[in-house]
């Protein structure tokens, strides 16, 4: 039982705004203030699950933004459990699950909602994110994963062949006002209808974080809906920033694996998940081997420093493809 559940609801608001937080306070902080500052056409609530944050001041968002809901957990939860909490104190006949590091530049809300309406079919809708740097982030939209396209997945790919089936991210460089019908929409921005996310299960809480939008996007597909992509709005998403520093740096690597063996048991079988954990290892060592030649033949810089990078990455996949148990959900 989580603090809070019985905290008074607003009923008159259309969409609710469903926050998990995790030490993610400076940035909360403002994307609920652009939330407020470009929601004009739209009745809105905001709720906030804090999931055991260990940085104090929460109670300040009271402060500046008095009608907020907050939900505080004894422990973290993970995204799916958070959000389903948020989800259930929630009254609107929409909900909006955004991340606390996502920040509106312009009135992203009431478009979404707008465009939505007109879809009696809309299942999942999400918006283009753009980087802190403005830049596009391809996380966008994706495909329904496999086993081939999480094997081949590089950012080099998906820039040089964004049109390519395995990654089906062509609707990110198409000038289209209209929305766009995709298959997965990135958790930093997800609009759905209420019934529709109590009609397919809400988020599966089996998954502690990072496959939870695979899985809503497929889920919400195979109930007869379509996704969307809406291209002509966009919000900042300025990526990781509550679970950055984790383990050295390699935290989220060990999750989103995890997370994706998980997913593929669940939609495919055992088989497929332990035939994913193979590739992903024999993956894991070609890349390997190749970065070792590229370090070998690399000068000190920023390149090497990338390198490296990218050397712990996968170093940390072909660990988890061995061991996907390697670090316990008791040590988060």
């Amino acid at each position: 039982m989580f603090p809070g559940e019985h905290l008074e609801m607003s009923s008159k608001a259309e969409l609710s705004v469903v926050y998990v937080n995790w030490n993610a306070l400076a940035y909360l902080r403002d994307s609920i203030s652009s939330v407020y500052q470009y929601t004009r056409d739209t009745l809105f609530e905001i709720i906030v699950v804090d999931n055991a944050s260990s940085e104090a001041g929460l109670e300040s968002l009271r402060e500046q933004f008095p009608a907020i809901k907050i939900l505080r957990s004894s422990q973290n939860v993970g995204f799916a459990v958070a959000n389903n909490l948020g989800f259930r104190h929630s009254v609107g006949d929409y909900v909006l699950f955004l991340n606390p590091d996502t920040q509106l530049i312009d009135p992203s809300i009431d478009t979404l909602l707008a465009h939505y309406k007109m879809l009696p079919d809309a299942g999942v809708m999400g918006c283009k994110l753009l980087n802190s740097d403005l830049s596009l982030q391809l996380s966008s939209i994706d495909a329904f994963p496999t086993i081939l396209n999480q094997a081949l997945d590089s950012e080099y790919f998906r820039h040089r062949w964004p049109s390519c089936p395995l990654w089906k991210l062509a609707p990110l460089f198409v000038d289209n006002s209209l929305p766009v019908r995709v298959e997965v929409i990135s958790g930093a921005c997800i609009l759905l209808r209420r019934h529709i996310f109590d009609q397919v299960g809400q988020f599966s809480e089996e998954y502690f974080m990072y496959a939870e939008d695979l899985d809503l996007s497929c889920k919400v597909h195979d109930a007869g809906f379509q996704n969307y992509y809406l291209g002509s709005t966009a919000i900042i998403h300025h990526g990781g920033k509550s679970s950055a520093g984790q383990l050295g740096g390699q935290w989220s690597t060990i999750m989103k694996f995890r997370a994706m063996v998980e997913l593929f048991r669940n939609s495919r079988g055992n088989a497929y998940a332990i035939g994913y954990r193979c590739v992903m290892g024999i993956t894991a060592v070609c890349r390997l081997s190749l970065l070792m030649v590229m370090l070998a033949l690399s000068s000190e810089g920023t390149s090497r420093a990338l390198l490296r990078q990218s050397w712990s990455k996968w170093l940390t996949i072909l660990k988890s493809s061995i061991s996907s148990h390697s670090v316990p959900l008791t040590s988060l």
